[in-house]
């Protein structure tokens, strides 16, 4: 027997479509306007593996953060997941860490700043909507930030400075205020201002509110605790020397009288930074730069495609993947896929597809990373990061996507510098040898390239410095089980030619340079010096050559 519809109930028309429609657009509208992400960008040294576990810290994340350098029973840092990293107290990957503080869920994307990883770097920060680039307070703007800035730059993020060490004697905070201007042509806007420095450091005073923050020293780790007044406070003078109070006042009135305003538009057009003072290490000024950075910061945008700028606002799901890491749980053998949530709603068990391949993928186990720690997530939104169990189906710049079709742009490989052969002595550990020097490629960890001559099947490793080769042959070792041999091969500078192996037959004959292959089967030429690199374009003017490698679509890498 056919049942009745309900009488009582609505019929189904197109007017509930519509308003079905406008609850799901204004839930994501609402999850996006929650979220931060950004990445923090220094030199080597400026204590950024710090300032990350004391975001963390004062985020609820952790109870206590970690030394870099842990001694004894002391705590490992959290971003600091690998064995190497742990040995050497230096962050050799990039990680992701998702916690939520107040109303807001942050994606807090943590990058290695020794110059070595320096493309590992440039990878993460195509996935990141603003960047806190940390100063040493006493050493100012260093190469490796300087580097990164422009990269920043490149990309339009919004730049948040935060002066750090002012625990320590450093330089007059005016000068580097004049040096950010001077250098990097971005108008400097002081959030705070440092009451004293080094051993007289006392705190800061918030320029908007006009209040005082004033900070007692903390057991080491923990939260500092803090104390609140406002700047007419009578009780002030007996807390703080008069002398460092005026002096803070009259830089402050010297700031005031430069005329330039905190404006908005301005920050997330990456032309004006706010500034703030703080130390990390004894958690002077964190709180305060979290709270204004998450008030000031991007909300997730809109991202170029091969069809034009996506909306975080679309319904149908799209992101790309960033990073590629194997064995972050040394237990599971893992290969995890980062993949930056782009638009819509991203649901576990969702079905996506592959742009560069057209295939469909379920996606059954995503997850939501906290360093080396994962959890299951059910959904994510734009401005989320989320890990995807990758069994060699995914490459770096993958987009995947539901609905129509998109593909967001490609992330380049840069011009390595140092070459060497990569030796495996044990022939009955080639098995593990081909696997790990596979997915350490798939991850980015080094560039792979190949001879010409197809009876020479030992890879070539191409990095930007001495410490990538370490690390690969660190963890063939202790993830792979293999030991290997390098051998240096005395070149110093690669260029992929533009109009591929035609332009390379043209030519015939050529010296001073060697020819290889990259994993995609395009040529490379090695030189040992620039000087070798522009006698052979003086010698062949219609030769076009790259120092970034083309960006691939629909294309297999070759394996070893």
């Amino acid at each position: 027997m056919t049942s009745l519809p309900d009488s009582t109930s609505p019929p189904i028309d197109s007017a509930s479509s519509i308003d079905i429609d406008q609850v799901l657009e204004a839930s994501l509208a609402e999850a996006i306007s929650r979220r931060r992400n950004f990445a923090i960008i220094s030199h080597p040294d400026a204590g950024k593996t710090t300032l990350t576990e004391k975001l963390l810290l004062y985020g609820g994340a952790i109870q206590q953060a970690g030394a870099v350098k842990a001694r004894g029973e002391q705590r490992k840092v959290t971003s600091d997941w690998m064995e190497l990293e742990k040995q050497r107290g230096i962050s050799i990957t990039s990680t992701v860490l998702q916690f939520d503080y107040a109303d807001t869920t942050i994606n807090l994307l943590d990058t290695p700043g020794h110059q070595d990883f320096s493309e590992d770097t440039y990878r993460t920060l195509a996935a990141a909507d603003n960047a806190v680039m940390l100063e040493d307070a006493a050493k100012g703007l260093e190469p490796q930030t300087r580097k990164l800035f422009e990269v920043c730059r490149m990309r339009n993020i919004p730049i948040f400075t935060f002066i750090n060490k002012m625990d320590r004697a450093g330089r007059d905070p005016l000068l580097l205020l004049d040096e950010i201007e001077a250098e990097l042509e971005l108008i400097p806007w002081a959030v705070n201002w440092p009451i004293g420095s080094g051993e007289l450091f006392r705190g800061v005073i918030d320029r908007r509110t006009r209040n005082v923050v004033l900070f007692t020293r903390a057991e080491r780790g923990r939260q500092a605790s803090e104390r609140h007044l406002h700047l007419d406070d009578p009780e002030l003078p007996s807390l703080v020397e008069q002398e460092l109070l005026d002096q803070a006042l009259e830089e402050l009135e010297l700031l005031e009288a430069a005329g330039a305003e905190l404006d908005l538009e301005l920050v997330h057009a990456g032309e004006l930074t706010p500034v703030f003072f703080g130390s990390a290490m004894t958690n002077f000024g964190v709180r305060p730069f979290l709270d204004a950075f998450l008030e000031m910061a991007q909300r997730p945008v809109a991202r170029s495609t091969s069809e034009g700028p996506v909306d975080p606002l679309r319904s149908s799901f799209s992101g790309f993947v960033f990073k590629l890491q194997a064995n972050m749980d040394p237990r599971h053998r893992d290969r995890v896929a980062f993949v930056r949530v782009c638009s819509g709603r991203f649901e576990k068990d969702m079905t996506v597809r592959l742009a560069r391949t057209g295939k469909s993928v379920r996606l059954s186990r995503p997850q939501k990373l906290f360093g080396q720690e994962r959890s299951v997530v059910d959904d994510a939104y734009p401005g989320d990061v989320i890990g995807l169990n990758n069994p060699g189906m995914f490459a770096i710049g993958d987009t995947l996507y539901t609905g129509s079709r998109v593909e967001y742009e490609g992330i380049p490989c840069f011009s390595p510098e140092i070459f060497s052969w990569l030796r495996n002595p044990n022939p009955s550990a080639f098995k593990n040898f081909r696997k790990g020097v596979n997915e350490l490629r798939e991850e980015g960890a080094v560039q792979i390239l190949y001879d010409t001559d197809q009876s020479k099947r030992d890879p070539i490793l191409a990095a930007v410095g001495q410490l990538q080769l370490d690390v690969v042959q660190h963890r063939l070792e202790n993830e792979y089980g293999v030991q290997t041999r390098l051998e240096p091969m005395g070149f110093q500078v690669a260029r992929w030619v533009s109009d591929g192996w035609p332009a390379l037959d043209e030519m015939g004959r050529i010296f001073n340079c060697k020819t290889v292959q990259d994993a995609w089967q395009r040529p490379v030429l090695l030189f040992k010096n620039e000087w070798n690199l522009n006698q052979l374009l003086d010698d062949h003017p219609a030769l076009e050559l790259s120092a970034v490698a083309p960006v691939v679509s629909g294309v297999e890498p070759i394996s070893l």
